[in-house]
């Protein structure tokens, strides 16, 4: 068996000279940069092409689909979210309706955008526990998806994500058999699962339980270079000659042979070692969870619904006094108290939780220098040090952070997305605070994760823009919006 990684060592080290592409002549004489020029090549003799694979490309691919339980499986090197657009783009025709979860990342707003989509919304369920104090959506019921196709008979795929980036996991099996009953597909946005399926620590992956299409991107959780993902396609309810068509279409004509190399390594690394590998870090995972239950000031996520390799801690109602004035502890001063002080970067702040997203790269010293870290912040904020505080907190008081929501906001539909382009000449930018009841002309996102608070064609709600409003007295980047502190709507509301 030969893998992609050793065929372009071996062919770095054979005396070829290349009149082709790239410029850099798989040298890198010319920078004093090391990066792996001596790997990176195009489509030439003996390496075949990823767009027409036949060969080393194809086995590949072959080998990703079994190690994934996948009838099919096609190499993503513009990441997950060229394996969405095509996804949906395949599955669907234009002015189609589709099901779709609300809190689904921005690229499957994009298709539908694309494909001028008809969309029916899914909320999430309401969360329970410290996930619902801490504004965490929960799952998608398959009771949800089987209303909605029965008040829906013209929808012609269900699109969900699961695990979420926050790590809520549906029951993609139950969401699955729903959906089939109707014929139609399922398309799972997986990204954040691409380790599920390993080790029964975690779920099995969304091939083993029986959706269509399934996107992993394997730079999250394993060990593959970022921008690298797999696109996998089961049984005969897609038409899958349509989202091959797509993945040419869409995906770069001049793939780079420095990513799908490590996508084979990476496939090589689960064929050959998962069970060692994912036996340590699980071992390793538990321990880890096991000693942050100790907390008194913090929670660790848990639930039946949950991703275990997502360190999710969960803050307590946290107050510290400075200057007579009560002000609160958030998870944004506990992401920077972990960066600026212990060398700690996590994934991302909320107001009510901070998320770390562990992989079996992990190693048992950042493990413990986490533990260690949040132990001592623990003790820190029981003693009500007010050193915790950064210097600037006039916007994070009590007020800042009150939230009842427990669930994702929503908003009503007035415009398909396809239709605001045509009115362009009838807005105007307003501040965010005043935009309640106006119907939306363009997003308004957190990045990461990525997932739209308001989408383009929405009447705004009350409990959305008091959200954003939220957000910003926090510090946190609103993105989609082409001003900051406003956002453009209809003029007439």
């Amino acid at each position: 068996m030969e893998y992609l990684y050793e065929r372009l060592r071996q062919y770095g080290e054979a005396g070829y000279y290349g009149f082709h592409m790239p410029g850099h002549k798989r040298g890198g004489f010319l920078t004093d940069a090391d990066l792996p020029y001596g790997i990176d090549i195009t489509e030439i003799e003996g390496f075949d092409d990823l767009h027409h694979a036949c060969g080393i490309l194809q086995e590949a691919q072959k080998r990703a689909a079994f190690v994934y339980h996948a009838d099919e499986t096609h190499y993503l090197i513009n990441g997950s979210t060229v394996g969405l657009l095509c996804a949906i783009l395949g599955c669907t025709r234009r002015g189609e309706r589709i099901l779709m979860a609300r809190n689904c990342h921005r690229s499957v707003y994009n298709a539908v955008l694309i494909n001028e989509l008809r969309p029916v919304y899914i909320y999430p369920q309401r969360a329970a526990g410290h996930f619902k104090r801490a504004d965490i959506n929960g799952p998608i019921s398959a009771g949800q998806v089987e209303q909605e196709l029965k008040e829906h008979s013209d929808i012609r795929a269900v699109v969900i994500t699961s695990p979420t980036y926050d790590g809520v996991v549906s029951d993609v099996r139950m969401i699955a058999e729903v959906a089939h009953r109707k014929g139609i597909p399922l398309i799972l946005d997986e990204a954040h699962g691409a380790h599920f399926g390993f080790h029964p620590y975690f779920p099995e992956n969304g091939n083993q339980q029986g959706a269509d299409i399934v996107i992993h991107s394997l730079h999250k959780t394993l060990p593959s270079l970022t921008q690298t993902a797999l696109l996998h396609m089961n049984g005969d309810r897609i038409d899958r000659s349509r989202v091959r068509m797509y993945l040419h279409m869409l995906q770069s004509s001049s793939p780079s042979y420095v990513l799908m190399a490590s996508i084979d390594e990476c496939i090589r690394v689960l064929t050959e070692s998962r069970e060692e590998i994912f036996g340590r870090y699980t071992d390793l995972l538990e321990k880890t969870r096991r000693r942050l239950r100790q907390m008194r000031n913090f929670s660790l996520g848990e639930a039946d619904t949950y991703d275990r390799s997502k360190i999710l801690i969960l803050l307590h109602d946290i107050s510290l006094i400075r200057s007579g004035e009560t002000v609160k502890y958030t998870g944004k001063h506990l992401y920077h108290e972990l960066n600026d002080r212990y060398l700690i970067q996590m994934e991302m702040a909320a107001p009510r939780y901070v998320i770390g997203i562990t992989s079996p790269g992990d190693t048992e010293d950042g493990m413990g220098r986490l533990v260690e870290a949040l132990t001592e912040i623990d003790r820190k904020l029981e003693s009500g040090d007010r050193n915790m505080l950064p210097g600037d907190s006039r916007e994070l008081s009590d007020e800042s952070v009150r939230s009842d929501r427990g669930k994702y906001s929503e908003n009503s539909q007035i415009y398909p997305m396809g239709e605001m382009d045509s009115l362009k000449d009838h807005t105007k930018y307003i501040p965010i605070d005043q935009c309640s009841g106006y119907v939306a002309a363009e997003y308004a996102y957190l990045y990461p994760p990525g997932i739209p608070l308001v989408v383009p064609g929405e009447r705004i709600s009350e409990d959305t823009m008091q959200e954003l409003i939220q957000y910003g007295r926090m510090g946190f980047d609103i993105r989609g919006t082409r001003m900051k502190g406003k956002i453009e709507v209809l003029e007439n509301g």
